[in-house]
């Protein structure tokens, strides 16, 4: 509960919605109340066949009669002789007439309270009293209603300024996330819960705030209906209530386990329909329509399986409070029928009434009492709604609350423009400490100078290329700039010196310009085209894309071939006119023409910028002034292309079976 409530808090930002909400349920509570109170007076003229003016005067000419009586028997008592006053019977008796006397002055005060209202504001005429309490009655049904429409209403806004502001801040936190942890968490399980969970969050919110909060002050006003007639009587009927409780208890846990369970199932739903339609013309390619079709069939079959069951807990959990909400009226019933059959005020020895009760005052205290039942009945809903909005805030929060290894400095050094050097120093980093990616890694990059970094698939030279941007931190050792440890920068600091290309090219499903003017986003049309120009790219997009630099490239640039994805992310990177310039495998997987261009691109750029190249590409190794050869986490070798042919025997032996290509 203690998640769930951290997304209740949030709601207490917004006090006048909050407020609002809350004053319109008090309004349908109060006006549920009185409706059910009307019933008294309705019974007291249909039974007895006179008006409430009668009613008050006659109730107040029998207590007063039964008053004088009653003090008649006392004063005899008073005078009996000291004999007959020291025994028991007569104490009791002495103390039983007292308490009456003050029962009928309690019951001449209250008639005599409402003698005034009566007489003044209700006719004399039995039925045109019944006329009057009935027009009432439709008039405060309307009232009702219209607050508990201005109830939803504004639960419902109020609901949604949470959602969006969770929303909101998950959205942030996911940004900030690290390549680790993003690979721990999945995506599939981030849609889901940006979804899904703040919608479950959401729907647990709307029940607490809106019913949650409208039938338990409607069961309070009932309740405080029902003490003033009888709260012996009341609390004799709530000994269920501990069993209720216990049984409320155990549901609880069960749904919100099954709605985790749910959760879970939906995430992997979510997983295999990511997979597939991104992997579609895969799936395509191999005939794999079919047993993906099935695999995600068994998942829906699987997550369906948990829904159901989670309906049949909160089904289940309406007849249970149904039925103890029964059982405690018919208690009542059985307790009020042996008082008025028995004219007793007395149950097992206690006192429930101050005087006999009559008929009509039994039946205004079980329709008060069905009025407490009533919104019981639908606290169960609210109920199973609270759980699993509990059970999605505890996963939205495990994300949220996941810290991240890439964290800001609390004072934040600024780095110098231009830097002079990066340097690695001692270096060590691995994602299981049983399977280190990097070992002891020592190298410096000049400022200007090109370096490429070779070496077989998993050696960690992707690894060492993220650290500079932090997208990694080392395990231990340290990344600098001009002495600089890059995690005492303030990341944005340094991020805007660095522009990245990746073998995996992400591009957004808006305009060419609007693509490469992500990251800088105040570039006019101009620096656009220059930037393009010098990717190799303005070609392409003025002679090819048919509404030129307003072409919609499509989700993941979908729409171009991957040179000119390649070539508009080099253009993007350009744009920034970047410090730093990191090559991540950018032309492994374009044809030889797009890296011949990407090639002579790169040539021409000047040699203001510090620029790493990670690749499998002979061609690239031309552009480099040093090559970093790297093998199972160690840097082997660094030099120059003929230093490395003398000297290193794994880059002999690539130059000698890669192919050319681009050289």
């Amino acid at each position: 509960m203690h998640n769930f409530f951290r997304a209740v808090r949030i709601a207490f930002r917004y006090p006048g919605t909050l407020s609002t909400s809350i004053i319109c349920s008090l309004l349908v509570a109060v006006i549920w109340g009185g409706n059910i109170g009307t019933l008294f007076p309705i019974i007291k003229v249909t039974f007895q066949g006179r008006s409430l003016h009668e009613w008050v005067d006659s109730g107040i000419a029998e207590a007063t009669t039964a008053q004088e009586q009653l003090r008649t028997e006392l004063e005899q008592l008073e005078k009996a002789p000291a004999g007959e006053k020291a025994k028991p019977d007569h104490r009791q008796r002495r103390r039983a007439v007292q308490n009456e006397l003050t029962v009928q002055q309690d019951t001449i005060d209250r008639f005599q309270t409402l003698k005034p209202y009566v007489h003044r504001l209700l006719p004399d005429d039995p039925f045109q009293t019944v006329l009057v309490i009935v027009s009432v009655l439709l008039v405060t049904t309307g009232l009702k209603g219209g607050f508990l429409l201005g109830s939803v209403v504004t639960t419902a806004r109020l609901v949604q300024k949470v959602t969006l502001e969770l929303r909101n801040s998950y959205f942030k936190h996911v940004l900030k996330m690290d390549p680790v942890m993003l690979g721990r968490h999945g995506t599939g399980t981030l849609l889901t819960l940006c979804n899904e969970g703040t919608d479950g969050i959401g729907n647990g919110l709307r029940c607490l705030l809106g019913v949650g909060v409208r039938e338990p002050l409607k069961m309070f006003v009932c309740a405080v209906g029902a003490a003033w007639i009888s709260w012996q009587l009341l609390l004799f009927t709530c000994l269920l209530v501990p069993l209720a409780a216990l049984v409320s208890r155990a549901l609880a846990h069960k749904i919100r386990r099954e709605c985790k369970r749910e959760l879970h199932q939906g995430v992997q739903l979510n997983n295999h329909v990511l997979q597939a339609f991104d992997g579609l013309q895969t799936v395509q390619a191999y005939n794999m329509e079919e047993p993906t079709k099935q695999r995600f069939h068994d998942v829906n079959v699987l997550r369906n399986r948990k829904a159901l069951r989670i309906v049949l807990l909160q089904t289940l959990a309406k007849p249970i409070a149904e039925l103890l909400g029964i059982a405690a009226v018919s208690l009542a019933i059985l307790a009020g029928a042996y008082l008025v059959l028995n004219d007793t005020t007395h149950l097992f020895g206690i006192r429930m009434f101050r005087q006999a009760p009559d008929v009509e005052t039994l039946l205004l205290f079980y329709a008060l009492l069905l009025g407490v039942s009533e919104p019981s009945r639908k606290l169960s809903e609210v109920f199973s709604g609270i759980q699993q909005g509990c059970a999605m805030a505890d996963r939205f929060y495990d994300i949220v609350d996941a810290p991240s290894d890439i964290v800001e400095p609390e004072e934040p050094v600024a780095l110098p423009t231009p830097h002079r050097s990066i340097a690695y120093r001692d270096v060590n980093f691995a994602y299981n400490p049983a399977q280190p990616v990097l070992r002891d890694i020592d190298l410096t990059v000049n400022f200007g100078e090109t370096l490429a970094i070779i070496g077989p698939n998993g050696c960690g030279k992707s690894t060492l290329a993220q650290m500079i941007p932090r997208f990694l931190d080392p395990v231990s050792g340290s990344v600098s700039i001009d002495g600089i440890d890059v995690r005492q920068t303030e990341l944005a600091d340094l991020r805007r010196r660095i522009g990245m290309v990746t073998q995996k090219t992400i591009l957004f499903d808006e305009t060419v310009l609007e693509n490469i003017r992500y990251g800088s986003p105040d570039a006019t049309r101009e620096q656009v085209y220059a930037a393009a120009r010098r990717a190799r790219a303005h070609d392409f997009i003025q002679d090819s894309l048919q509404d030129g630099y307003d072409t919609v490239v499509g989700r993941f640039g979908g729409m171009l071939s991957g040179g000119q994805r390649q070539r508009i992310a080099l253009s993007r990177a350009l744009l920034r006119d970047p410090e730093i310039l990191i090559l991540d495998e950018a032309t492994s997987e374009i044809d030889l023409q797009s890296e011949l261009l990407i090639h002579q691109a790169l040539e021409e750029l000047p040699h203001d910028r510090t620029m790493i190249i990670v690749t499998h590409r002979v061609g690239a190794l031309d552009l480099a002034d040093r090559i970093v050869v790297m093998d199972a986490g160690r840097i082997v070798d660094v030099g120059t292309h003929a230093e490395l042919l003398g000297r290193c025997e794994y880059y002999r032996h690539f130059r000698a079976t890669v192919p050319e290509q681009a050289a």
